[in-house]
């Protein structure tokens, strides 16, 4: 297993303890019913999330690689989406997996390179099975060397072990974004929580980028934070570090990546 070079000193206790506060204002990880075991739709989701007073959200279902993933069309058909919908912002995106030891994801570039967000993360039953810290830190390098790639989510699954460390560095080093994914405190993965302190903490000191997500996978879910906002406040995380804090922080990571803000305009006009 994994020992981390550094330690994380809790500062504060309770949920409200921390010197900042964290209104998040965008959901980037948000699962539909085309990703086989979700449960909403897209035009529930942008209900849901405008009821929250969400500005933005993104529609991130699984790439095909997954049993009863989005198909290969689902992607290319997603620019039919409209921009903004019950006065919500609707980004692109897809969470593809990894699915072996290169790097290699589940949809082609050609795809991935008309999105406006691109997530990678490793998943069961899609090509790697975690079978060493080695192995899965190699694939998660290769993700992150991607030029496409802009968020891995869920690094700190403790199914697929890495050395942190090295991803924080690489994450850092290219410009990306590493996932405090709320859902892992709540439904699935289940202890990862020191991990993503300790993640949360090393991304912290090297000036690197945080992206929060629900992971939800029904709209009543979407926004759905908490979990992840203890973390931010126990390792007394800038809220600046979050890229999702507010459209306008998002706005400026995607242009840092090189990605097309045509959205921005186009979600003017809707």
């Amino acid at each position: 297993m994994w020992t981390p070079m550094w330690r994380v000193e809790p500062m504060y206790n309770g949920a409200m303890a921390g010197k900042y506060d964290y209104d998040i204002k965008c959901d980037l990880h948000l699962h539909t019913i085309s990703s086989g075991h979700a449960y909403s739709t897209v035009e529930e989701y942008a209900r849901a999330a405008g009821e929250k007073g969400l500005e933005a959200i993104a529609i991130a279902d699984h790439g095909p690689g997954l049993q009863g993933g989005g198909n290969l069309y689902h992607f290319w058909n997603l620019r039919v989406l409209p921009r903004r919908w019950h006065s919500v912002i609707i980004l692109r995106s897809v969470e593809a997996n990894i699915i072996d030891r290169q790097g290699g994801l589940d949809l082609p570039d050609q795809i991935l390179e008309k999105l406006d967000l691109v997530h990678a993360g490793l998943h069961p039953y899609t090509g790697l099975e975690g079978e060493s810290i080695e192995e899965n830190t190699r694939a998660m390098l290769a993700a992150i060397a991607n030029p496409l790639v802009d968020v891995i989510t869920h690094p700190d699954n403790p199914s697929f072990p890495v050395n942190m460390e090295a991803v924080v560095e690489a994450a850092v080093g290219e410009g990306k974004a590493l996932e405090v994914n709320n859902s892992s405190f709540v439904y699935t993965r289940l202890g990862s929580e020191e991990t993503c302190k300790q993640m949360v903490a090393r991304i912290g000191s090297l000036g690197g980028r945080l992206a929060v997500g629900s992971d939800a996978h029904v709209s009543s879910f979407a926004g759905e934070f908490s979990k992840a906002v203890e973390i931010l406040r126990e390792t007394d995380t800038a809220p600046e570090s979050v890229i999702n804090y507010s459209i306008e922080r998002l706005a400026e990571f995607l242009k840092s990546r090189g990605k097309d803000l045509a959205w921005t305009s186009e979600a003017r006009r809707a």
